[in-house]
C-alpha cells in the first residue's frame, strides 16, 4: 500500500479487504458556446451593493467630465467627421442605385467618389484662374492708379493736410513689415488649413461610403433583439430622408447656378461660369447662402457697370423670392415631406444654435422627429 492510499477503516482491517479509492470530483462543466458566443455566455451580473453603486456613480461623473473635455478639445475634428458622415449618407442612395445596376460596391463607391472629386475640382478650376487673373491685372494697373491720384489737386491737398507721406513712412517700418509678413503667413496657413479640411472630409466620406453597411449593422447590433427590426426600419427611413434632402438641396443649388450663368451671359459679366459656381456653392447654405452669392455677383456687376449692377440686384431679389416661396418648399415637400413652416422654423433655430452646421441638419432632423412622433409616440399615446 502506497503512502498516498487512504488508511483502512476498522471494518476493512477485520475483514482483510483492500480499501476502495473514492472517485474524484468531476470539474465544473464549461459554459456552452455557439457561433454567436464563441467565448461562452456571460454569467450573472454582480450584486449591486452600496459600495459598488457609489463607485459606479463616481466613475460615471468622472467619465462624463472627461468626455466633455474630449469633445470640447476635438470639436473641430468632430465637425469634419460629422460633415463627412452627412455627405456619405446623402451619397449612399447613388451607391445603392449603382449596385442595383450590377456594379459591385467597391466599384460603385469608386464611381461616386470620382464624380465628387470631379465636381470639387471643377469648382476650384472655375474659381482660381479668374481670381489669379484679376489680381495680376490689378497689380499691373496699380501704378497708373497712383499716377492718376498724384495728378489730382484735391488728392494732393488731402495728402498735405493729413500728413499722409509721414504716415506712409511710419507704416514702412521694420515692425510693420514683420507684422504684415505674419499676416501673409497667417493667410497661407488659413488657405492650407482649408485645403486640409476639404481633403479630410473627402477621404472620410469615401471611407464612410465604403463601410456604410458594416457601420449600420454594428449600430443595429447595439439595440435589443426584440426591437431591432423596428429600429432598423425607422432608421433606414430617416437615412433615406437625409439622402433625399441632400439631393433636393443639390437640385436647388444647381438651378440657382444655371440661372446665374444665364443672367451673367446675357448682361455680359466677366467669368460667368465662375460666378455661377459661386452662386451654386453658396446656395447650399440654407437661409443665408443665397444672399451671400447674390451679393458677390452684384458687387462684380457694379464694378463692371452701374446699370448692370442695378439689373443684377433686381434679378437676384426676384429670384430669391421665387426660390424661397416656390422652388425650395416644393422640392423639400416632395423629397423630405416637411411642411413649409416647419422647414423655415427649423432652419432659423438651427442657425441660432449651431450656425451653418445647424442649418444644414435642421430639415433632416425635423423629418426624423416627425417620423418618430408619428410611428412611436402617437401609437403609445393611443394605446394608453
Amino acid at each position: 500500500m502506497s503512502a498516498d492510499d487512504p488508511a483502512p477503516t476498522a471494518d476493512q482491517q477485520t475483514t482483510g479487504e483492500e480499501p476502495v479509492p473514492k472517485p474524484r470530483e468531476a470539474p465544473p462543466p464549461a459554459p456552452p458556446t455557439d457561433d454567436e458566443t464563441p467565448f461562452g455566455r456571460p454569467g450573472r451580473p454582480f450584486r449591486r451593493g452600496p459600495f459598488l453603486l457609489g463607485l459606479t456613480g463616481g466613475l460615471g461623473l468622472v467619465l462624463a467630465y472627461a468626455t466633455y473635455l474630449a469633445v470640447r478639445n476635438a470639436f473641430g475634428i468632430l465637425v469634419l467627421i460629422f460633415i463627412a458622415l452627412f455627405l456619405a449618407i446623402g451619397l449612399n442612395p447613388a451607391v445603392v442605385r449603382l449596385r442595383k445596376m450590377g456594379v459591385p460596391r467597391s466599384g460603385a463607391v469608386a464611381i461616386v467618389a470620382l464624380a465628387l472629386v470631379l465636381v470639387i475640382g471643377g469648382a476650384i478650376g472655375a474659381l482660381v484662374p479668374p481670381l489669379v487673373t484679376q489680381v495680376s491685372e490689378f497689380i499691373k494697373a496699380a501704378p497708373g492708379y497712383i499716377e492718376a491720384l498724384q495728378r489730382n489737386a484735391t488728392i494732393n491737398d488731402l495728402v498735405v493736410q493729413f500728413d499722409l507721406v509721414n504716415k506712409a513712412k511710419s507704416l514702412a517700418s521694420p515692425d510693420t513689415f514683420s507684422t504684415a509678413l505674419g499676416g501673409v503667413f497667417g493667410g497661407a496657413k488659413l488657405i492650407f488649413g482649408t485645403l486640409f479640411q476639404v481633403l479630410t472630409v473627402l477621404v472620410l466620406t469615401i471611407y464612410f461610403m465604403a463601410s456604410f453597411d458594416k457601420m449600420k449593422d454594428g449600430a443595429y447590433g447595439l439595440v435589443p433583439r426584440s426591437r431591432r427590426d423596428r429600429v432598423r426600419l425607422l432608421t433606414d427611413e430617416i437615412l433615406a430622408k437625409v439622402g433625399a434632402y441632400i439631393v433636393g438641396a443639390l437640385a436647388v443649388a444647381v438651378l440657382a447656378g444655371i440661372s446665374a450663368f444665364v443672367f451673367a451671359s446675357i448682361v455680359g459679366l466677366p467669368y460667368p461660369f465662375a460666378l455661377a459656381v459661386v452662386v451654386a456653392v453658396c446656395d447650399l447654405i440654407p437661409q443665408i447662402g443665397a444672399t451671400i452669392g447674390a451679393v458677390i455677383v452684384t458687387v462684380v456687376a457694379f464694378a463692371d457697370s452701374l446699370t448692370i449692377g442695378i439689373a443684377s440686384a433686381v434679378f437676384f431679389l426676384v429670384y430669391q423670392q421665387v426660390e424661397n416661396y416656390l422652388i425650395y418648399p416644393k422640392v423639400m415637400r416632395r423629397s423630405v415631406k416637411v411642411s413649409d413652416v416647419a422647414a423655415i422654423v427649423a432652419a432659423l433655430v438651427g442657425v441660432g444654435l449651431f450656425g451653418v452646421l445647424g442649418a444644414l441638419i435642421a430639415i433632416p432632423a425635423v423629418a426624423a422627429v416627425q417620423l418618430i412622433v408619428r410611428e412611436v409616440v402617437m401609437p403609445r399615446q393611443e394605446a394608453r
